[in-house]
């Protein structure tokens, strides 16, 4: 049995709209998953699935062996943590340290492991320095990193950032590829939602590709950008290197600027 499944996942809210039909998936822990696909694919909705926020209303989600569906939303976020799009939905304490070492406390870790909890996520995050600052007196680009880090320090076996690149610099986008980089390597399963197709193509291995409420394709970063009937479908836009490529006649199996410079530079 994988770590997370959907089978034949479908979601409709009360008011009767359908968000998500038929999503049938496997994911193996520790594996890296970006989701990709337009607003109104039904990505968020997948993800709050696998943490209880949400309960699929056909189809079974199961997480670690346990149907989502037995469980409260409280009992599943010590297994799945989610970083909301938007850190104001998440931030609800006076500093950066009450607010990432709420969630290991709620626990039920001791006070050693809150604190070890606590500094090891401020600093990979690079928070280390505003502790005591109030998160709202931040700038929304450390904001989103408060609330992954308070994410982190819940130390959960799978953790889902939803847009964690939306208003970040390029420093920015370095931290988070440092901290998924060493999330992976300590066997976390990071399930990442972005329209960043350059984080994409730089970050993960796998990707899902999601429309019409439904998943189309489970592939790699290549296969994504090489597929213009796919991209078509799904209505993303190819990176910027697979655009000039595109342009300019080149394979169109070079997606990233590293293995431009390489086909640039290769001897004739």
């Amino acid at each position: 049995m994988a770590f997370i499944e959907f089978n034949h996942v479908g979601f409709a809210y009360p008011n009767g709209f359908s968000a998500v039909e038929d999503v049938d998936f496997q994911i193996e822990k520790g594996e890296n998953i970006a989701i990709v696909g337009q607003n109104g694919a039904g990505k968020t909705t997948t993800v709050k699935m696998m943490n209880g926020l949400l309960k699929p209303t056909s189809g079974t989600v199961i997480i670690d062996g346990k149907d989502t569906r037995n469980f409260t939303t409280a009992a599943l976020s010590r297994k799945a943590g989610y970083v909301f799009q938007n850190p104001d939905d998440q931030i609800f304490h006076n500093t950066v340290r009450q607010e990432i070492e709420f969630g290991p406390h709620v626990l039920g870790y001791d006070k050693e492991k809150v604190k070890e909890l606590t500094e090891y996520s401020a600093k990979l995050a690079g928070l280390s320095d505003e502790m005591e600052e109030n998160p709202y007196n931040l700038p929304l680009s450390i904001r989103k990193f408060v609330t992954i880090a308070s994410v982190v320090a819940m130390d959960t076996d799978i953790i889902i950032l939803d847009e964690p690149t939306a208003g970040q610099d390029i420093r920015g986008i370095a931290t988070l590829q440092d901290m998924i980089r060493e999330l992976k390597q300590k066997g976390k399963t990071i399930i990442t939602i972005t329209h960043d197709m350059e984080f994409v193509v730089n970050n993960f291995d796998k990707v899902f590709v999601m429309a019409h409420k439904n998943l189309l394709k489970i592939t790699n970063p290549k296969e994504v950008f090489s597929d213009s009937a796919l991209l078509d479908e799904s209505m993303l836009k190819r990176p910027y290197i697979s655009e000039l490529v595109l342009q300019l006649g080149l394979p169109k199996n070079i997606i990233s600027r590293k293995e431009l410079v390489d086909y640039i530079c290769a001897p004739v």
